[in-house]
């Protein structure tokens, strides 16, 4: 009987786990329909007629290019974009140069302090924006960068989490290495520059590029700074917005509009910005 029995026992084994993994597969597919539908959504909503915008047709009767043409009439989509582009790619890379710089200095050399810092970073991270708003604003309308992109990117130079989650990066590059070139006598850029960030390139890419999403998805302190002139994809939407009237068709149209750039961009570079998700993700 013994005999006869163990066969059965791995192929019991191998059904379970197919159902298992089957499971898994659903459930993913469930998530993934899930998290795509609001986009699906507002792509198709975008091109709705203003009779039928409150349908819950999944398709509209009549296809219509009027809200994108009213979108774009309303607001300088391509003007704001470019804004856009520019304060993300100025944050993006002044927060990494700052981070760099930070990372290598409390990693680098032993000084009185040096934890004190490292501890002052993380709890600036944990403070809410909302605490540090106030003396921004006021701090920046003093500057007299009210209304410019200057005002927007100035605060954001440095970055405490891009700081905090270099840091591992630069503390575990083997110090041997770095004597070695202290040896070749290599200078403390020489050793920054030509023997550590080449070594920690993914690292840096992939904090790039979630700098950048972060900082093209900003809203709440540009609409602080900017009320006119350069003004941001993500402000330019909220005027199909009012107190009396929404207008859901051109707001739909312009969020599709607003989406394409980093769309393209993603597609482009999709592999990094997974791969920096899942380093992220597991740190």
């Amino acid at each position: 009987m013994e005999l006869q029995m163990e066969p059965t026992a791995p192929a019991a084994k191998q059904k379970r786990l197919r159902w298992g993994t089957g499971g898994k597969h659903l459930l993913l597919i469930l998530l993934c329909l899930f998290a795509i539908f609001p986009i699906y959504w507002m792509v198709i909503s975008s091109f709705k007629g203003a009779g039928e915008i409150f349908n819950n047709s999944l398709f509209p009767s009549s296809w219509s290019l009027e809200n994108y043409t009213y979108a774009m009439e309303a607001i300088d989509i391509v003007g704001m974009t470019a804004n856009t582009l520019v304060m993300a790619l100025s944050q993006t890379i002044l927060q990494l140069c700052t981070a760099v710089m930070a990372a290598y200095a409390l990693t680098r050399w032993d000084f009185a302090g040096s934890k004190l810092i490292y501890a002052l970073f993380s709890l600036t991270w944990l403070v809410p924006f909302q605490a540090i708003m106030i003396p921004n604003y006021t701090t920046i309308v003093g500057m007299g960068f009210r209304d410019s992109l200057m005002g927007v990117i100035v605060p954001n130079m440095a970055s405490a989490f891009a700081i905090l989650s270099l840091y591992p990066s630069f503390k575990s590059f083997p110090k041997a290495l770095i004597e070695a070139g202290v040896m070749d006598k290599m200078s403390a850029c020489g050793v920054l520059f030509k023997l550590i960030l080449p070594n920690i390139k993914s690292s840096i890419v992939s904090l790039g590029i979630l700098l950048f999403i972060n900082s093209w998805n900003d809203y709440f302190w540009p609409a602080l700074i900017i009320s006119q002139g350069q003004t941001t994809l993500q402000l330019g939407l909220r005027s199909f917005m009012s107190a009396e009237l929404t207008s859901w068709g051109p707001l739909m149209a312009a969020s599709v509009l607003a989406s394409l750039p980093i769309l393209i961009l993603y597609l482009i570079i999709q592999k990094q910005v997974i791969q920096s998700f899942v380093k992220w993700g597991i740190k």
